[in-house]
């Protein structure tokens, strides 16, 4: 008993000198400066503020011959996305492509009279190197480590922020609910494309924004951003946005007009969409136009789901036009099943009906996700691309084995090998700390 009593008491002397020295440095003093506010994660307190720090490296390697002729996901009317090999010399075909983002942010919060009052500090740097046809075709390799994000703001239920930053914009609520997707929501990054006509429209970069929580799951959002335009006559974009998040729904509504320091409007742009959930079923619908001072271009989606036992059913429709376009239509539609607790199979199938001189195309594909061990994942699938104005077809298989350790790290292999000759191997590796 003597001895245990000693060695807790030393224990507790050790905590106390310890915390005393901390104290004396002034850094790595007591959590309550965080804990006051609401913070966690990886911090470091002064008497007045608090500091979180959180930072991540992601790396991919692409390598094989995959980057060919065939437009690319991106061109609104032109749905083909397969890839395509070609060489411009006997055995000068290789493609690959080496990618490293870093980035590492700080967050400095303190407490004051209209609520938290913070400084953001983003660090980024991004090192991508292209090669088509062994030919460097992109290399801002080495490009220097700059500030993403340099912003202060202040505020509780009404946040004031001001400096460089993201967009307020919400462009959510707008992704198809069946496995493929559609080709025209590929061809716009995932959803309804905003920016239909030109890329003058731009948000982010210098802002001042206010965000306002009204209540009752309204939230009030109106901002100027695109301040550093480097085009004048598109300096300035003003953002208004009004959205709602309750149980089993969430909408929004995001409003831009473009080029409003010249006192000229020189392109506007509107978002809407809306996510309902009620037990088993959901349904997602969203559309977006742009006019710019001459043409009008629309982008409209509207996609159910329903899930019945072991099964899900999923169709999407979509449709994009506007006076410099005639309208293209793409439906999507998939079924999946959770066979086990570790493994579900999805199957599915997209068409893409192409009014503008493009091509009309069409994908069905299937795939296997086994969840190997609790930290392993196998997905493999199989499917065809089809070009039915070229009376083409493309079949294709891929495979990727994705791993999870732990720890915030993440890491997958993949390839995928087609009928036409195109392949790719691809590897990625990525950790944050948080």
């Amino acid at each position: 008993m003597k001895l245990k009593s000693l060695i807790l008491g030393s224990v507790a002397a050790a905590g106390l000198s310890t915390a005393g020295y901390a104290a004396d440095l002034g850094v790595l003093t007591s959590l309550d400066v965080c804990d006051a506010l609401g913070l966690s994660g990886l911090t470091i307190s002064s008497d007045t503020n608090c500091l979180q720090i959180t930072g991540g490296v992601s790396y991919s390697f692409e390598w094989g011959d995959y980057r060919g002729s065939w437009p690319t996901a991106g061109v609104l009317h032109s749905p083909r996305s397969t890839m395509d090999n070609d060489e411009i010399a006997p055995g000068v075909n290789n493609d690959w492509r080496s990618k490293v983002e870093a980035w590492l942010k700080f967050v400095g919060t303190a407490d004051s009279e209209f609520g938290p009052a913070s400084v953001t500090l983003k660090l980024k740097e991004v090192q991508d190197v292209r090669v088509t046809n062994e030919t460097v075709v992109d290399s801002p390799d080495g490009a220097a480590l700059t500030f993403d994000e340099a912003f202060v703001s202040i505020g509780d239920t009404t946040v004031i922020m001001a400096g460089k930053k993201g967009s307020i914009a919400n462009f959510g609520d707008d992704e198809p609910l069946n496995w493929l997707g559609t080709f025209g929501s590929d061809a716009a990054d995932k959803g309804v494309r905003w920016d239909m006509i030109d890329g003058n429209l731009d948000t982010g970069g210098h802002v001042i924004q206010v965000v306002s929580s009204l209540g009752n799951g309204v939230t009030a959002k109106i901002g100027l951003e695109n301040l550093n335009d480097s085009l004048p006559a598109y300096a300035g974009t003003l953002v208004g946005v009004l959205e709602y998040a309750g149980d089993g729904l969430s909408a929004h509504v995001t409003g831009l007009a473009g080029g409003i320091l010249d006192g000229v409007v020189e392109a506007w742009s509107v978002h809407a969409g809306f996510t309902a959930t009620l037990d088993t079923f959901k349904i997602v619908g969203a559309a977006a136009a742009q006019h710019d001072g001459v043409d009008t271009d629309w982008n409209a989606l509207l996609s159910a789901s329903a899930t019945f036992d072991m099964f899900t059913i999923a169709l999407s429709g979509e449709a994009l036009g506007g006076n410099i376009h005639n309208t293209d239509f793409g439906i999507g539609g998939s079924i999946g099943a959770k066979v086990t607790d570790t493994v579900s199979l999805n199957l599915g199938g997209k068409y893409y009906d192409s009014n503008n001189g493009g091509d009309d195309a069409y994908q069905i594909a299937a795939q296997i996700v086994a969840a190997v061990t609790e930290t392993v994942k196998l997905t493999g699938e199989v499917g065809v691309y089809g070009n039915i104005t070229a009376a083409t077809s493309d079949f294709y298989g891929k495979a990727e084995l994705a791993w999870a350790p732990g720890g915030d790290f993440t890491s997958s292999l993949a390839g995928e090998v087609h009928q036409n000759g195109a392949y790719k191997v691809t590897f990625k590796a990525a950790k944050e700390f948080k």
